[in-house]
């Protein structure tokens, strides 16, 4: 499904990658992606080749994660095109009730699969 605010979407997101310590976004493969170390643990992908899909991918521990959280919420997490067989899980976006306090748990989890360990964020 395709938000109907993707800038504010990408906004929300810059919001909760940015203040990561030692992070940084930049373009990869036409779409905005959130890095760590010259390591993504975050991309924003708006109908991204026509998919009619708004979704952040995020890194997994692997297969076992991604098949476990397709299968408990498949209308949350989706299979990610490309980038998929490497670990990644994509999460929508479009939905007008996005528990943004879910995607921001997601991308920490991500963040710290990402950094390397003098980087990682302190436990709160």
């Amino acid at each position: 499904m395709l938000s109907q605010t993707p800038d504010t979407d990408l906004e929300r997101l810059r919001a909760i990658c940015l203040p990561l310590p030692e992070t940084g976004e930049k373009i990869s493969h036409g779409i905005p992606a959130f890095h760590v170390a010259n390591r993504m643990f975050a991309y924003f992908r708006h109908n991204h080749h026509g998919d009619a899909m708004t979704v952040v991918c995020v890194k997994t521990t692997g297969r076992e994660e991604q098949e476990m959280l397709i299968d408990a919420d498949p209308v949350l997490y989706s299979w990610p095109a490309y980038i998929g067989p490497s670990g990644w899980i994509a999460m929508s976006l479009a939905p007008p009730d996005t528990d943004w306090g879910h995607i921001e748990a997601r991308v920490r989890v991500s963040y710290d699969l990402a950094a390397p360990r003098p980087r990682r964020r302190p436990e709160l």
